[in-house]
């Protein structure tokens, strides 16, 4: 698909930060994660844009858990607040500028891949700046035995660099 197609098909809608994340972060998890992965939550996705993207692109089958329940026409969602105990049913969670849900999408990489590209800080009470906060997360996947990889994505910045992790392996 052509970037003039897929900007078409974001600039559609109205989203906050850069529209072409979607097709990006789409993009990503297809190359990096290929057929390994098939049953995506896309936890705090608002509208479902990339729950879309996912779907009709790469075939996967993706839903938005967002507890305001407002997603495109046809994007399977649960209108809940996301649970890290909710990532067994998934093979990869999502957290793409998940705000108040960072820290359960950060959880629920004990027990499944994710990605997550933060934008805000709500995982501490101390005012934490977009490095600051992305180091207390490693912090927290280090404390836990999870491997993690720093990416930059392929999307205007500044809130463009994620966490990709597996699950720790327990002997």
């Amino acid at each position: 698909m052509s970037k003039q197609q897929k900007t078409k098909n974001t600039h559609r809608h109205r989203f906050h930060g850069d529209p072409n994340r979607f097709d990006a972060i789409a993009e990503f998890i297809n190359d990096r994660f290929g057929h390994s992965v098939r049953y995506m939550a896309d936890v705090a996705g608002g509208q479902g844009m990339l729950s879309r993207i996912l779907r009709k692109r790469f075939n996967y089958d993706s839903e938005v858990i967002d507890p305001r329940g407002r997603p495109l026409k046809g994007v399977p969602n649960q209108p809940a607040e996301f649970d890290a105990s909710m990532a067994d049913y998934y093979d990869l969670i999502i957290g793409l500028h998940a705000d108040q849900a960072t820290r359960p999408v950060a959880e629920a990489a004990l027990l499944r891949p994710t990605i997550l590209v933060p934008c805000c800080n709500f995982w501490s009470k101390e005012k934490l700046g977009q490095y600051e906060l992305l180091d207390a997360i490693e912090d927290y996947y280090r404390h836990h035995g999870v491997p993690f990889e720093r990416v930059e994505l392929p999307f205007k910045g500044p809130k463009n660099i994620g966490l990709v992790t597996e699950p720790p392996r327990h002997a």
